[in-house]
């Protein structure tokens, strides 16, 4: 399993949609975030993109040389950024990080956003568009000169004299529901994340996914994207989750439906129709609770409860051909923690040696505060 964390570079909370307890975004706990994930031994952070998010190349740059192993999920969208120059930032990157950068395809969710930054294409238009910047992206890293003449880019000469570390270019990553962001992963990408749905809905996606790049030839890896609440004990838990809501109002959620019900995203209506706005039945799968996703957008559920349990829903995902876990919590430096110690040592990843500068939760100490300064901790 690839286990990943999230960079809250939108901010973060120790209460759901409230100010009470928010934590603004600085420089100084994003690199606590990402230090955290590294030393612990997450494979990698994702580092969120929109008009609410603090830029994702640029804080993926700044904290290349304060982590060593960490690799970093960063979103490129097709339409705002030519394709030979996003080619070139993911070359540069890739090289300056020692092959740890991954690529997120984000072809927008929300008509609102896509339109203050200047696209005025439809849902189905935008992943057409992203094919054609896909096609001509994969080339030039690849060491091609390209020419290319489509319905939505033109290039004459493209060419990338320097390539990435990871060949023939950064994996390529993307989300979706939609018919459009399916035929696009089935003939680009190589992860497909989804959000996190009951089982019998992620199953179904990954073998349509599956069955369309077949047609094609190619095969998948898969992914899920995910916010965790474990505690010690079940009851713990999912008092961890209530609390999550204690400053939420009636009308705060009614404010967070209304600018996602905008979407014109597949995967966000699935999202929305778990919890249908309402506090009643957010629990919509064994420990799946889809509480979170009443005052925020996108990944909107969370596994809940103790350490057996979690890891016995995470498993039965991977069972599905889950390989991708992409974790958060609120807030995200104390669930780092709480993930790593609680869950880490129940799970089947491997924290050596890319990660021998890291806290090894699973193997032998010295872990804890000595007794009187001389003897180990007693184990549990």
């Amino acid at each position: 399993m690839k286990i990943f964390w999230f960079l809250p570079t939108h901010g973060d909370n120790r209460y759901l949609g409230a100010e009470h307890g928010a934590r603004p975004v600085t420089y100084s706990y994003l690199k606590q975030i990402a230090q955290a994930a590294d030393n612990l031994g997450f494979e990698g952070v994702l580092v969120p993109s929109g008009r609410a998010c603090e830029d994702p190349w640029v804080i993926a740059s700044s904290l290349i040389n304060r982590t060593k192993n960490l690799k970093f999920l960063v979103a490129v969208r097709p339409g705002f950024t030519s394709p030979t120059v996003s080619a070139r930032m993911a070359s540069t990157l890739d090289r300056i990080s020692g092959g740890r950068l991954l690529i997120n395809v984000v072809a927008g969710g929300d008509p609102v956003e896509q339109q203050a930054d200047g696209s005025f294409l439809e849902h189905d238009e935008r992943y057409l568009e992203a094919s054609e910047f896909l096609t001509i992206w994969k080339a030039v890293l690849s060491g091609e000169t390209t020419n290319f003449d489509g319905d939505y880019i033109k290039v004459k000469g493209a060419s990338l004299p320097s390539g990435s570390i990871q060949k023939p270019y950064p994996p390529l990553f993307i989300g979706g529901s939609s018919d459009a962001a399916i035929d696009l992963s089935a003939e680009h990408i190589d992860v497909f994340l989804t959000w996190g749905e009951p089982l019998a809905a992620v199953a179904e996606k990954i073998n349509r996914v599956r069955d369309k790049a077949a047609k094609l030839g190619r095969t998948l890896k898969f992914g899920i994207r995910l916010h965790v609440i474990v505690r010690e004990t079940s009851s713990e838990a999912w008092k961890a989750a209530d609390e999550l809501l204690s400053y939420v109002t009636d009308e705060t959620i009614t404010a967070a439906q209304s600018a996602v019900a905008n979407f014109d995203s597949v995967g966000q209506k699935k999202m929305t129709e778990l919890h249908k706005g309402s506090r009643d039945n957010l629990v919509v799968a064994p420990n799946l609770w889809a509480g979170v996703g009443l005052v925020r957008g996108g990944a909107g559920t969370a596994l809940v409860g103790n350490p057996t349990e979690v890891t016995s829903r995470i498993k039965e995902y991977a069972d599905l051909g889950i390989d991708y876990f992409i974790f958060s919590g609120y807030p995200h430096l104390e669930e780092s923690y709480r993930v790593a110690e609680l869950l880490f040592p129940l799970l089947p990843i491997d924290l050596t040696p890319s990660h021998e500068a890291g806290i090894k939760i699973n193997l032998t100490g010295p872990f804890g505060e000595a007794l009187g300064k001389s003897q180990e901790p007693v184990s549990a």
